[in-house]
């Protein structure tokens, strides 16, 4: 039986604007491509947000990775703000899903700028009943023991929870833990995922 649903957050309550948040700052699509390999699809990106290393050890060695693009590396990240924006339907879910009786909580890497910068896409945090961070921790998804610590944390047991997250491997892992799973493309394909999980919330909408 259900009794807590767990979101991930960015792409699912927030959206992860990347391209959008590269082109305000300038940067083309051929440039935008470049910061993005030499920060996101590198090692070090998963150690910044585990807060293995700090904010100019990362952008050091964003930079190591192509270092013709240094000062582009630190105009795109120095200053985040704006970079998640909170979905307009997270807040409303959540306190439906309250009122239904269940319990919601997020599983999410994050890195602390982004927690600092970005603050006001955490707006439904008040209304969950709970969650972990990935630099608050010092572990990210996929790793198990983050569903592990996380379990753990709120006394929580695996079969109980229904776990989203627009990342397929993230919910492959959290499967073989025990949780129920859905891999997120949209809020309708979501709500109509959950459903089948919890019958009772027919009107979900």
């Amino acid at each position: 039986m259900i009794r807590n649903i767990v979101f991930d957050i960015g792409n699912v309550l927030a959206d992860y604007r990347l391209k959008e948040f590269l082109a305000v700052k300038g940067f083309d699509a051929e440039m935008s491509k470049r910061i993005l390999k030499a920060s996101l699809m590198t090692p070090y990106w998963g150690q910044f947000e585990r807060a293995e290393i700090t904010e100019e050890e990362a952008l050091e060695r964003f930079a190591s990775t192509d270092p013709d693009i240094r000062e582009e590396l630190w105009r795109a990240f120095s200053d985040v703000k704006g970079l998640l924006v909170i979905r307009d339907y997270s807040i409303p879910l959540i306190k439906q899903l309250k009122e239904q009786g269940y319990k919601v909580f997020y599983l999410s890497n994050y890195s602390k700028k982004a927690y600092d910068e970005c603050g006001e896409s955490l707006a439904f945090m008040e209304y969950m009943d709970g969650g972990l961070v990935s630099f608050k921790v010092g572990k990210t998804k996929p790793d198990p023991e983050m569903y592990r610590q996380f379990l753990d944390v709120y006394g929580l047991e695996a079969e109980e929870c229904l776990f989203i997250d627009d990342t397929e491997e993230n919910v492959e892992v959290a499967k073989t833990l025990g949780f129920k799973g859905i891999v997120f493309s949209s809020y309708d394909e979501m709500c109509d995922e959950i459903k089948k999980f919890v019958k009772e919330l027919s009107d979900l909408a």
